[in-house]
């Protein structure tokens, strides 16, 4: 199955590994508050990514010294689930984040825990890679991070906007907190400071195309105008030279508009441009084009 472009982005954040152990931490940290679970019983975490979920396990070995008790095999199809129930594990990754397995919960983000930029940047690939999409170009520009703690919400705006001056877009859906960027610069922006300039430049690719192609589009249509307009001139001219001819004026006119009249009927489909060509001698587009006018004065006079 072809992977997508929220796919192709995520591997591409995957092949950072944290060297310092504290971003090590941070990043799990943003996994931990963006992931499907992390309780006082239970830290659940379920990805599609198989890049992601053989980060996973490195991660926490490195951050808290902790293996998953449950933990799929990387060739099963679907979805693949990572559990930990052991109460002491819980615990010893709860203390770790700066909260208490003992008292009740209210999950945000631990500022000290991302106070270095490199532990700001670990952590928004973590809650990236367990919360986040982001939309292929060719359809549309949309990126978002979701969690059901909207304290933690909240807080990572203000980490993005410290951060990476961007302040996203915040909305509620179906029960949890959703933050979201439209605009594709940003998006991009964002990408690379994630560590995936592929898809960043992925972004700014699709974006020159579509510019592009709005104003091959929009002179397409100013061409097609031009068009319009010199049929319908030309169709005018011919029916004016109809009405000179039958009313016997068309051959007591100016030798010259005459030259005119008789070049316009043997080449219909004609540029003003390329019937002043014709002309003997040439002469110029506006000059072919007010000999022209003169015929279609006549003929308006004539059915007056």
């Amino acid at each position: 199955m072809a992977i997508s472009f929220s796919g192709s982005a995520k591997a591409e954040v995957c092949r950072i590994f944290p060297q310092r152990q504290c971003c090590a931490l941070a990043e799990c940290f943003g996994i931990l508050l963006y992931c499907n679970s992390f309780t006082a019983d239970s830290i659940k975490i379920i990805t599609e990514s198989r890049e992601f979920a053989q980060l996973l396990p490195k991660l926490f070995k490195k951050a808290f010294n902790l293996t998953f008790d449950l933990f799929p095999s990387l060739e099963a199809p679907g979805k693949l689930v990572f559990q930990i129930v052991d109460e002491e594990k819980i615990a010893a990754i709860m203390e770790s984040c700066g909260f208490s397995r003992e008292d009740t919960l209210a999950l945000h983000v631990n500022y000290p825990l991302v106070e270095e930029e490199c532990c700001k940047a670990a952590f928004l690939r973590g809650a990236f890679l367990a919360g986040g999409s982001v939309t292929d170009p060719e359809k549309g520009y949309h990126m978002e991070i979701s969690t059901t703690h909207s304290a933690v919400a909240r807080e990572t705006y203000l980490l993005m906007h410290d951060s990476m001056n961007i302040s996203p877009k915040t909305a509620s859906r179906g029960g949890g907190q959703v933050l979201y960027i439209k605009q594709s610069e940003l998006i991009s922006d964002y990408l690379t400071y994630l560590g995936a300039p592929v898809a960043a430049m992925g972004i700014m690719e699709a974006r020159l195309e579509k510019e592009l192609n709005n104003k091959v589009n929009r002179r397409c249509n100013c061409d097609d105008a031009n068009i319009s307009k010199v049929v319908e001139a030309a169709q005018e001219q011919l029916a004016a030279i109809r009405v000179l001819k039958e009313a016997g004026l068309l051959d007591k006119m100016p030798a010259k508009i005459l030259q005119a009249a008789k070049a316009r009927e043997a080449h219909p489909a004609s540029s003003l441009s390329e019937l002043a060509e014709m002309m003997d001698p040439p002469i110029t587009k506006p000059a072919m084009n007010h000999r022209l006018k003169k015929l279609v004065e006549a003929a308006k006079e004539v059915r007056s």
